[in-house]
């Protein structure tokens, strides 16, 4: 509790006051030694708040000190270093952490933070997705690069990925990029400087790649051997998790468990073989401590990822437990594991794979023992329970087969195994609505196969490749088969439930529901899941009144896309950019943002021309939701076009009216279109007028475009102006400005963008007219709901959900 509410901190307190905080923990604890009866609990929970919050403290307090200078952003540096991880391979190119060891800047030496994450890439064009990445890079080599850091700063949405939280758990304190051409520096100085574990795992990946032809075959073995998950393509993601089996495609908890159990078997028997070692030390004690080694080199092997680490420290904790000769009661067992990990990396508890991790193991517990039918053993007695007299002769009859019992006992280990699925898989089912806002309804059916193939099966062939390769081989093999079963489960009707994000009472009653379905309760007591699940099933979703609308301009980096939402129909206006050839945001930002909004469908696409950093992600959009209508200015053999089931041109004169909102497009003119100068020429310029205000969306125009439309005296007035080109010196001309009025200007461009935007002329000209801007950059994500009555009124997602690792531009 005192690390969750240290973790609520907006802004970090000094170092002298997390000392104090430890301090004053110790000493509540020092008071509950004195055995004052009335105030001993209290003394200690205080002092387990206080410490943990102290601690916590603390160790973020250390973790910020390490801060890259301000001056040294985006200039060139010089450094030497390390290859400190596997890197990550992509289209684009590769990325991977790198220790510095020391850095220059105009041949003077800086401090910058030992630890950064760089990509590797040819160029930073439009096409550089397309070339060959860098081939050279391998783990543990020493290199000289000349790079450009920044600090980390990632997209900000409601309820996306928190990319800063990720890189500060991971002590990753600056992000940057290997610089190429003539004055820039790129030399190998040693191949094995260090980190042998990691040279070793590179090997073992590039081993897998040239015995294995199936790319997607190489990149699943890949992830459970040496955990590189970005060898599995964007596409194999996807239907591994609408069949519910993600989890199972990288190193999971499950995995090192399960590899610590195996080990801890293997290591009972051989143990139990000798007549004097159990004397010395009793086996299950061996088997435990042996699993948890080797369970810690599975983990340190495939890359010591965070939920690896969980893992191994929960194991641990048993593992100390079961050595103090004493019986804990499971929950308590669970909470001083919980607490060791906390301890150890306190940013777990805002990572859905802590909660996921403890909760199926407390669903199991709380479930309690497996009942039915002991399975039969020999001499166990008769069929009807008769004792039977050991000196007689078995009885054919009464005393089963061999066969008989194997199958009595392969029946009782399936009934097991189907009971332990059917408890996890509704004791998580709330909570992965809660996290993820979607639960595969074919997950049950796949589980049951993937969990003990890719456990038991495909995971031990992966590893037994690095000894004997030819096992890939037999591995690729069963991947293959096993796609190709869950592409037709994933193709069902109905595969996959997505609901809206719901308020925190219905998250809270989904998972009491969760705890009633799983606990040995009374049936009538289990009932009460059943009510108290619905509101998480099919949340409340907040609408704008009749005649009003909202807006949420997403934070997508260097690009455009905002939502525009009535009472009963969704506009979304362009898609964001491409990042690189495997990566866009529509996937990655649009996809998870409207499933967590409750949007099912998309009434209309407007894409308002045809450059990727308003049409990269699109193609996402239009495969993956029902798309009523695209209206763009994109030409008709444009690929995206083939891809909506009705489409239209925008031009001047068109408008709709959808709930009361007024809908009016006011650029581009069929002339445009006859004689097109660029695609920024021809962007859709569309007003949203409400009861409200009005928004003027105004794409990528440009200063011609703006005095065409003041000189033909368009309805520009509006209350908010999304700045043109992303706040270019080429747009937001004064007449423009002037014509618009706007009291407020959002600029939705990349943070720290090559391009400059928005430049300092377009952001002069904006407060001379006293027009409050909000940039992405600064601001994240800009919502204007329809419930307030003024722009002014506005919110940004990162002023709101504001936590001290973010950056502050």
């Amino acid at each position: 509790m005192g690390v969750a509410g240290q973790l609520q901190q907006r802004e970090l307190f000094a170092v002298h006051v997390a000392v104090a905080l430890c301090c004053a923990g110790l000493l509540c604890l020092a008071g509950h030694g004195l055995r004052w009866r009335r105030t001993a609990l209290a003394m200690v929970l205080m002092s387990g708040m206080l410490t943990g919050w102290g601690a916590a403290a603390w160790r973020a307090s250390v973790r910020m000190a390490e801060v890259l200078p301000a001056e040294l952003e985006g200039q060139d540096l010089v450094v030497r270093g390390v290859v400190a991880s596997l890197p990550q391979r992509s289209a684009a190119g590769m990325r991977f952490l790198f220790e510095i060891d020391t850095a220059r800047w105009g041949g003077q030496v800086v401090v910058v933070p030992r630890t950064v994450s760089l990509g590797w890439y040819r160029g930073f064009h439009e096409q550089a997705s397309l070339e060959e990445p860098q081939a050279r890079l391998r783990a543990g080599q020493a290199w000289t690069f000349t790079v450009r850091l920044r600090r980390p700063h990632g997209l900000l949405n409601p309820g996306g990925f928190d990319h800063e939280l990720h890189l500060f758990e991971q002590g990753v304190r600056a992000t940057g990029t290997v610089r190429t051409g003539r004055q820039a520096r790129a030399e190998l100085m040693d191949p094995e400087a260090g980190h042998p574990i990691e040279r070793s795992r590179h090997q073992v990946r590039e081993r897998i790649g040239r015995w294995v032809d199936d790319p997607a075959a190489a990149g699943v073995l890949a992830a459970l051997a040496v955990g590189d998950q970005s060898a599995i393509a964007r596409d194999d993601w996807q239907v591994f998790r609408d069949a519910g089996v993600a989890h199972l495609m990288s190193i999971s908890g499950l995995h090192v468990t399960m590899f610590a159990w195996l080990a801890g078997l293997l290591l009972r028997w051989l143990w139990c073989r000798s007549a004097r070692a159990p004397l010395w030390c009793p086996a299950p004690r061996v088997a435990a401590v042996g699993g948890l080694v080797a369970a810690t080199l599975y983990a340190l092997f495939s890359g010591w990822g965070v939920p690896a680490q969980r893992t191994v420290w929960m194991l641990a904790t048993v593992t100390v437990l079961q050595w103090g000769a004493r019986r804990w009661p499971w929950p308590f067992v669970l909470l001083a594991a919980a607490v060791v990990v906390t301890a150890l990396d306190p940013w777990a508890l805002l990572q859905p794979g802590f909660w996921l991790s403890f909760s199926a193991v407390a669903v199991l517990m709380a479930s309690g023992p497996v009942s039915g039918v002991r399975p039969p053993d020999a001499g166990a007695g008769s069929g009807r329970g008769l004792p039977v007299d050991p000196d007689s002769d078995p009885d054919p009859i009464t005393t089963p087969s061999p066969w008989r019992r194997l199958a009595a006992h392969m029946l009782h280990h399936l009934g097991a195994g189907l009971r332990t699925q059917c408890i996890a898989t509704v004791g998580l089912a709330p909570l992965t609505l809660v996290f993820f806002q979607q639960l595969s309804l074919v997950g049950f059916a796949a589980n049951l196969v993937a969990i003990p193939l890719v456990t038991l099966l495909l995971t031990p062939l992966a590893l037994m490749g690095a000894v004997f390769p030819p096992f890939w081989l037999a591995g690729a093999w069963i991947e293959q088969q096993f796609a190709a079963a869950l592409q037709w489960l994933t193709l069902m009707p109905g595969a996959v439930w997505t609901v809206a994000s719901a308020p925190l009472w219905a998250q809270a009653a989904g998972l009491l529901a969760a705890a009633l379905g799983v606990m040995p309760l009374p049936w009538r007591l289990r009932l009460l899941a059943v009510p108290l699940v619905l509101p998480l099933l099919w949340p409340p979703v907040d609408r704008p009144d009749e005649g009003r609308f909202d807006v949420l301009a997403v934070d997508v980096g260097q690009g455009s896309a905002v939502l525009v939402r009535t009472r009963s129909h969704l506009l979304v206006y362009d898609a964001g950019p491409r990042y690189s050839a495997d990566s866009d945001a529509g996937a990655r930002v649009l996809l998870p943002l409207l499933r967590q909004r409750g949007e099912a469908r998309i009434d209309r696409l407007v894409l308002s021309h045809r450059d990727l950093d308003h049409v990269g992600g699109a193609e996402p959009l239009l495969r993956q939701v029902p798309v009523e209508e695209l209206l763009s200015s994109l030409e008709p053999t444009h690929p995206l076009q083939a891809l909506a089931p009705r489409r239209r041109r925008c031009e001047t004169g068109q408008g709709w009216d959808w709930d009361g909102v007024k809908f009016e497009v006011l650029h581009p003119t069929p002339a445009e279109f006859a004689r097109p100068r660029s695609s920024n020429a021809v962007s859709c310029v569309i007003r949203v007028s409400g009861a409200q205000g009005s928004v003027l969306l105004a794409g990528d125009i440009e200063r011609p475009q703006e005095l065409a439309l003041v000189a033909a005296e368009a309805p520009l007035r509006s209350d908010v102006l999304m700045v043109p080109h992303h706040g270019s010196r080429t747009s937001s001309s004064a007449a423009f400005l002037d014509a618009v009025g706007a009291q407020v200007a959002v600029v939705q461009a990349g943070h720290q963008n090559r391009f400059g935007h928005p430049v300092a002329e377009v952001l002069q000209r904006l407060d001379v007219r006293h027009i409050v801007v909000h940039a992405s950059p600064a601001c994240g994500a800009w919502h204007w709901s329809g419930a307030a009555s003024s722009p002014q009124q506005s919110t940004c997602e990162r002023d709101r959900s504001r936590r001290y690792w973010h950056h502050a531009p």
